[in-house]
């Protein structure tokens, strides 16, 4: 609300000086500050308010992220705002002061714009101060807006007015519970739409110090009653553990007017009691006190309780004590020493681990500037680290770069599709202690190990980290450490990495000494393992299609011969051949753009969400306990996040789908064109080479039947803007949401995979053996399978651009990379098979 010259007098100041360039930095004070939505006013008496709006708003546009909310009393000067700035913004505000002609005029400019509006409870008659009056405004405002004039309810936020507590005033002693019991009333009897406040007038003449905590407090009661926006100084909102037990109460009894009297005599004032308070308090010493233990200890408990408020305060003390390098390297350091005991352990979660790392983050920044640097900066060693040439999946490096990073290391994080050229190019020009290779695909693996080749090729014999789903530490001791010359080391996460930093550097034993032999002993430290020393697959790992269907790691990834699989084997199955065959509901694909988040969000695999992505797993934990953890911590993130992705279209689900006539010739499934007749395409698929020898043409009508089969082939996805929010949360060191919504993005594809697998069913009739569990559906309880490529039954990747060449997926802006990629990450196609007999099998 700073950027507002009817509240604001530096904006005035700004603004009068035509100081744009100040009024820029003022803006992005603001978005620092935690601001979500920016609000833009320039109504300034003696000024050409619709000048100064093309002149802010012009440059706004270009220098702030977040949205924009053009604030006026003239609808002009909001159409000058919206003139400039592209996507969804919302204008402030309308209402019947004028009568009907200028809220119309308002609402016609949202709708020629996009914008959503914001309406006062005002009429002719003036403000509405009881609740029962602000209801009755916001309703004739609903009726007239959704009704008459045919706007949407979720683009309205009514905006019920909150008026000064503080004058003495016997009319204004209500005005706050009033404004909360309008709240209410708008929210459970005006469905659909939103409601917004600006909370600081209630505390209008106040000093500043008392203002924080009565606004605060105002705050949490009005989203109680369901406010869904707030209009603030973000940075002057503090959460109510961070004010004192009387002073909230005091401040609640003021809002509610609780006022004691005797008879007509008033014998306790929260008024007067809350002023009394706060005489001669700064907003400073109104923070509630510090612990009494030793400086250093209280830094390391914020580390380990990833607590960030108060932390800056404790380094200014620390600083008189020690030097910046000191404070990182002997006492946060430590705390993340204590994090990663704890995760080894099982007694911390990565959830809570990430929380420390941006404590961590957050500590460094503050210090850099004390950091007296002598011949560069000063780490503990450097990793370049990058997901390999032709995998978009970048979560797994992502979580090594910031354990690394906030353990004392400087990682040079490449991104995702790197080929080694970029590698190599990186760590000769930063001297690389290690370089780390990532990657999601079984088709990584052999990317790696010709990376490795390569590397020998060149004489270099860096320390390599190896890491990826579809890798093991059978297969990188047994394979790889073969082909390199240098020490190579598996990670089988993030923890693992840092293990492996440690001992190269000398980290562990004090000592500057590189670790004998290219074994990948860090990955030893993990207490569960097999008799023969492999590592045990931890179901609770499993996530996406694996979780699905309980694969787990082989002891090798599967195909790294050979990516196609092996196509010689034509022995066939004793699979039925006579099985009905589905009428298909049309020939050809189709685009579904408008499916409804809550239907994708119905079937996600809560499991493979929770302890798979999110990583909050039972291990040795009673079920009882966990399923409080998870109602109390978990179900709450997931609940928000699910709300704030459809607020704010972080997750847009399309489909591209389609049905083609086809039969089967041995191997090769033949995919005909509408006529059912002409060749259009044929795939190839292996074949098991022993035991029932099944492959994915066993299921379909063979030539020889002479009856013509279908197949049908889906393409999902949940956006780009996914993928492009997700990278936003990790470079602003958001690690903890990062972790949650890049799990949810991918496991919402999954999920609209599974949905879509359902609506295929349905449109072929075979949808009456579907289980009625949703867990059994998620393994594979209906009738059919849905195969994805490079899966064991299906490896060969380069069949996707088949795939796109019958569903042409651009047509949702999905993309296929050199390596045969879908992009974006958050996507996922398939094969769908109806037979009764098709279940998923694997191809050794």
């Amino acid at each position: 609300e700073r950027v507002n010259a009817s509240g604001s007098k530096k904006m005035r100041d700004l603004l009068g000086a035509e100081n744009w360039d100040g009024l820029i930095s003022l803006a992005r004070e603001q978005e620092r500050e935690g601001a979500h939505i920016l609000d833009v006013n320039v109504d300034y008496v003696g000024r050409d308010g619709v000048r100064d709006m093309h002149e802010l708003a012009s440059r706004l546009v270009t220098n702030i992220r977040i949205p924009l909310m053009f604030d006026s009393t003239e609808w002009e000067k909001m159409e000058a705002g919206l003139q400039h700035a592209g996507g969804k913004c919302i204008i402030n505000s309308t209402n019947y002061e004028d009568g009907e002609p200028r809220f119309e005029k308002v609402f016609g400019l949202a709708q020629e714009y996009g914008a959503a509006v914001v309406v006062g409870t005002i009429d002719e008659t003036g403000m509405a101060r009881a609740a029962d009056g602000k209801f009755e405004i916001a309703k004739r405002a609903y009726n007239h807006a959704t009704s008459k004039l045919g706007f949407p309810a979720h683009d309205i936020f009514f905006d019920p007015l909150a008026l000064p507590i503080s004058t003495g005033i016997e009319e204004d002693r209500r005005n706050a519970a009033a404004t909360i019991a309008g709240i209410r009333r708008i929210k459970a009897e005006l469905p659909g739409c939103f409601t917004i406040l600006g909370v600081s007038n209630i505390s209008f003449g106040l000093n500043p110090a008392s203002r924080v905590v009565l606004n605060s407090v105002f705050l949490h009661e009005c989203v109680e009653a369901g406010l869904d926006a707030a209009i603030v100084n973000a940075s002057k909102i503090v959460p109510l553990n961070r004010i004192g037990e009387r002073e909230r109460e005091v401040a609640r009894q003021l809002i509610y007017d609780e006022r004691k009297f005797e008879g007509d005599v008033c014998i306790y004032d929260p008024l007067g009691e809350f002023t009394t308070l706060f005489e001669g308090v700064s907003t400073r010493a109104a923070k509630t006190d510090v612990s009494t233990l030793p400086v250093e200890e209280r830094l390391q408990r914020h580390i380990i309780d990833g607590e960030k408020i108060g932390l800056e305060d404790q380094l200014k003390v620390a600083l008189e004590k020690y030097s910046a390098l000191e404070i990182i390297n002997d006492i946060l350091l430590g705390g993340m020493k204590v994090v990663g005991d704890l995760f080894g352990s099982g007694q911390m979660q990565l959830p809570f681990v990430l929380q420390s790392a941006e404590v961590m983050k957050t500590a460094v920044k503050f210090l850099e500037p004390f950091i007296e640097r002598k011949g560069g900066a000063t780490t503990k060693g450097t990793m370049v680290l990058a997901t390999v040439k032709g995998d978009v999946h970048d979560i797994g490096k992502n979580l090594v770069d910031i354990i690394l990073t906030n353990n004392g290391y400087k990682v040079i994080n490449l991104g995702i599709k790197q080929p080694v050229e970029s590698i190599v190019t990186a760590y000769e020009e930063h001297g690389a202690d290690a370089i780390g290779m990532s990657g999601l695909l079984v088709k990584s693996t052999l990317i790696m190990k010709d990376n490795l080749e390569i590397l020998n090729e060149r004489g270099i014999k860096v320390p390599v980290v190896l890491g990826g789903a579809a890798l093991t530490r059978r297969y990188v001791e047994d394979d790889l450490k073969a082909v390199y010359q240098g020490n190579l080391f598996y990670a089988r996460d993030a923890f693992d990495g840092l293990h492996v930093m440690d001992q190269l550097t000398g980290e562990q034993n004090g000592k500057n000494e590189a670790p004998a032999g290219n074994g990948a002993s860090a990955s030893q430290t993990k207490a569960a393992s097999s008799d023969d020393g492999e590592a045990v697959e931890d179901a609770e790992d499993l996530i996406g299609e694996e979780a699905k269907l309980g694969i787990r790691k082989p002891l090798k990834p599967r195909a790294v011969k050979t990516v196609a699989g092996d196509t010689t084997h034509t022995v066939r199955s004793a699979v039925r051949e006579d099985g009905p065959v589905p009428r298909a509901p049309f020939y050809g694909s189709r685009v579904v753009e408008n499916v409804s988040l809550d239907d994708v969000f119905a079937f996600v695999n809560e499991t493979a969400l929770f302890k798979g992505q999110w990583q909050f797993k039972q291990g040795r934990m009673p079920a009882e306990e966990y399923r409080a953890l998870v109602a109390k911590k978990v179900r709450p993130i997931y609940d928000e996040l699910k709300e704030r992705s459809k607020r704010e279209r972080l997750l847009v689900p399309r489909v591209v789908y389609g049905y083609f006539p086809c039969q089967s010739a041995g191997n090769d499934l033949v995919i005909y064109q509408d006529d059912e007749r002409t060749e259009r395409m044929r795939f190839t698929f292996p074949r098991q080479p022993a035991g029932k020898r099944l492959c994915i043409t066993d299921y379909f009508a063979s030539r020889a039947s002479g009856r013509v089969d279908v197949v049908a082939f889906h393409l999902v996805t949940v956006g780009r803007k996914a993928s492009e929010y997700a990278l936003e949360l990790f470079k602003s060191d958001s690690y903890t949401d990062y972790l949650y919504f890049h799990g949810l993005s991918v496991e919402s594809a999954e999920s609209l995979a599974e949905l879509w697998h359902k609506r295929i069913r349905e449109e072929l009739g075979i949808a009456g053996r579907d289980a009625k569990d949703i867990n059994r559906l998620f393994h594979q309880g209906y009738q059919g399978s849905r195969f994805s490529f490079g899966y064991p039954a299906c490896p060969n990747l380069e069949d996707q651009a088949k795939l796109f060449e019958l569903l042409d997926p651009s047509r949702i802006d999905v993309s296929l990379s050199e390596e045969f990629q879908l992009e974006p990450e958050q996507s996922t196609s398939a094969i769908i098979v109806h037979h009764e007999e098709a279940k998923y099998f694997s191809i050794e």
